[in-house]
């Protein structure tokens, strides 16, 4: 059985991890809300229409808030691996490297995954 209060160096780097996808996906989320030219056209070339863009921005940032207040940490990570997951897709359907939403996805389950006692209980590592 995991002991529900992870040691002081757990939670410190569940937290740093925590903040690596928070601060990234922000700024991904603000960049999508400012509709500026250059996001428009790459998403243009993308194959997705402009007027889609400011909702996925919304959506972004909802899901990171979500993430980043403790209470609700796990259904923003649930959110935010959709999101993700379609970032993922079109990245792949382009023809273009997917790893960096990827990797967002993996650190911040991580971070959580760190941080949360509950979610080590539902997904623990065995020996």
């Amino acid at each position: 059985m995991q002991d529900p209060t992870p040691p002081r160096w757990q939670k410190i780097l569940g937290i740093v991890l925590t903040v690596v996808p928070v601060f990234m996906l922000a700024m991904s989320a603000v960049m999508k809300l400012s509709q500026s030219p250059e996001l428009v056209e790459g998403f243009g070339k993308a194959g997705i229409p402009a007027s889609v863009i400011f909702p996925i921005g919304v959506e972004e940032l909802v899901s990171v808030i979500l993430y980043a207040i403790p209470q609700t940490a796990i259904l923003g990570a649930i959110l935010l691996t959709g999101h993700l997951g379609g970032a993922m897709a079109v990245h792949v359907r382009i023809g273009e490297p997917f790893h960096v939403p990827l990797l967002i996805a993996v650190v911040a389950w991580a971070g959580l995954w760190l941080r949360d006692p509950r979610v080590r209980a539902l997904l623990p590592l065995r020996r």
